[in-house]
């Protein structure tokens, strides 16, 4: 998101939540000035959940199972 610099010091609180979202990009004169973003022990936690989530995938060994066999396997052993 891109705003002024006369909008960020109208409602920085605003803006201050928002950037914990997304970047805010913050102009003067319709040049970058600034960016606000989330804190960097966020990010890192991000990333770090991620890169654990990538490791996952794949690890588990075996043939391909469908959906369709997953679902009738669980309702035989209800």
């Amino acid at each position: 998101m891109e705003i002024t610099l006369t909008e960020l010091k109208e409602n920085l609180g605003k803006y201050i939540l928002m950037s914990q979202e997304e970047d805010i990009l913050v102009t003067k004169n319709g040049k970058v000035v600034s960016r606000l973003t989330e804190p960097f022990s966020a990010r890192k936690e991000k990333m770090e959940k991620k890169r654990a989530a990538k490791k996952l995938v794949g690890s588990i060994g075996g043939d391909y199972t469908s959906l369709d066999e997953i679902r009738a396997e669980r309702l035989g052993k209800k």
